[in-house]
């Protein structure tokens, strides 16, 4: 089975470390993030994995090397001359993911107790109607500012901003503008035209129940059917892949999967480093 792995990221709220390793290589408890996700890949039968490369991406190819490949094959998608965001990125990488089976998408600077396994069959048990998803995306129910909204059956329809009360979808009837900033002399700066106070007057909640939608956090790990490298042909160079899964939502089925008792670290900021420490010495 293929993977991908995120790793070109610059890292920059993991300053000062960032400043001379990648992201890809801080060490937790010891062992680089991206060992702890390797490890993890091949417990689960990963045994192809293509890690997108940027900041200081030598040092990466370097430590794979000098790890033999981890006993896998590993093959890089280089992104010295352009960060390509998430969606770029998958397209970038597209001749190592072509295939008949779906692939894994995960970021390098994510700890969990996700199982694999149970990951890929949800994906997999919703492809038997004809109904086949396009990608099955993991997500929390954890607090943030954007989500992802879905319906009741758990397809992806629109996305969410709660500090501007902005709504996009491709569905009409949902898209909502964010508050507009005006200048306010009063208040001595940009402020909505709806709030002096700069608080969004979108009520969340009743939107949520009118349409009966149900919100989540991503938790930047899915996996793609390989029909999607097909589809981004006609993308450009960089675009967002939550942007791409929203142009597509109303065409193809977008899974999200709520994966019981999940435990999660995002590694993206130095407070989280202790977190993350603490998560895998109890798991």
């Amino acid at each position: 089975m293929k993977a991908m792995i995120f790793a070109a990221g610059i890292g920059s709220r993991l300053k000062p470390i960032t400043d001379t390793l990648p992201k890809a290589l801080v060490p937790i408890c010891g062992e680089p993030l991206l060992l702890h996700l390797i490890k993890k890949l091949k417990r689960y039968g990963y045994n192809d994995a293509v890690i997108n490369l940027h900041h200081f991406a030598q040092k990466i190819r370097a430590y794979v090397e000098q790890e033999k490949n981890f006993g896998i094959n590993i093959s890089f998608s280089d992104e010295s001359d352009l960060l390509r965001n998430t969606g770029g990125a998958i397209k970038h990488a597209a001749d190592y993911l072509k295939g008949n089976e779906p692939f894994m998408v995960h970021n390098v600077d994510i700890l969990s107790n996700l199982d694999f396994d149970d990951f890929y069959d949800y994906h997999m048990s919703n492809s038997i109607s004809i109904d086949t998803p396009l990608a099955t995306v993991l997500v929390s129910d954890r607090k943030t500012t954007r989500y992802l909204l879905f319906d009741s059956s758990n397809n992806l329809v629109a996305w969410m901003n709660l500090s501007t009360g902005e709504v996009k979808s491709p569905y009409e009837y949902l898209r909502r503008e964010a508050d507009i900033k005006v200048d306010d002399p009063t208040q001595g700066a940009s402020v909505t035209n709806t709030d002096a106070l700069n608080k969004s007057s979108f009520d969340y909640n009743a939107f949520l129940q009118k349409h009966n939608l149900r919100k989540y956090a991503f938790a930047g790990i899915h996996i793609l059917s390989p029909y999607v490298l097909t589809l981004m042909e006609s993308y450009p160079e960089r675009f967002s892949i939550i942007d791409f899964y929203l142009d597509m939502a109303d065409k193809y089925n977008i899974k999200g999967y709520v994966a019981k008792d999940l435990k999660l670290v995002d590694v993206g900021k130095m407070d989280s480093i202790l977190l993350a420490e603490e998560f895998l010495k109890n798991n």
